[in-house]
């Protein structure tokens, strides 16, 4: 075997034994793993709520824009179609990393402590905008944020299709616009 062959043959084994054995997957994962701004899931606490690892360091986050029906509130039956949208953001969300972005128009806790973020999966999905075209939760437009007027016209739309609690619940509008959920009769 010539030299040539003898180098060819050693840069083709060198390959196949690094890309069976995960060489070069470790740098794209490590890079993915690193990538500033995003956080991986520590659990979820219902629909529009999660608690993320910041670097060690757990932090609730709750979703800016949406409110879905009430699972866990103390005080509070579960309310009609709470489960589903709870398990609606954890089948969308999974294992996945999330990136949080605040809004320059809200604040940046609400009055339970929670950071108030919108909620990014790494392919720029936002997930306050899947669970109400959805069907999965409401327009929360008690306070100020830029993607209001989107929120509240997807809402309009999945009403109009009757798309999940839409469908399935009997709505009704608090006073201060909040919505309360609760099975048809």
């Amino acid at each position: 075997m010539s030299r040539k062959h003898l180098f060819l043959f050693l840069i083709f084994l060198l390959f196949t034994v690094a890309t069976q054995s995960g060489w070069l997957k470790a740098p794209a994962q490590k890079a993915q793993e690193s990538q500033p701004g995003l956080y991986s899931i520590h659990s979820f606490v219902d629909g529009d709520t999660i608690i993320v690892d910041m670097g060690g360091h757990t932090e609730t986050i709750r979703m800016i824009g949406v409110d879905t029906p009430e699972t866990h509130k103390p005080n509070t039956p579960v309310q009609c179609y709470g489960p589903e949208a709870s398990n609606y953001t954890k089948n969308l969300i999974g294992a996945d990393r999330v990136r949080l972005q605040a809004d320059p128009l809200d604040t940046n806790r609400d009055r339970y402590g929670r950071l108030l973020r919108y909620v990014y999966l790494p392919d720029g999905t936002l997930v306050e905008d899947k669970l109400i075209a959805q069907g999965y939760g409401f327009a929360y437009t008690q306070f100020p944020f830029q993607k209001k007027q989107q929120f509240v016209d997807e809402e309009s739309q999945a009403g109009q299709a009757k798309l999940g609690l839409w469908g399935s619940c009997t709505v009704n509008t608090e006073s201060n616009g909040r919505h309360q959920t609760q099975p048809k009769a």
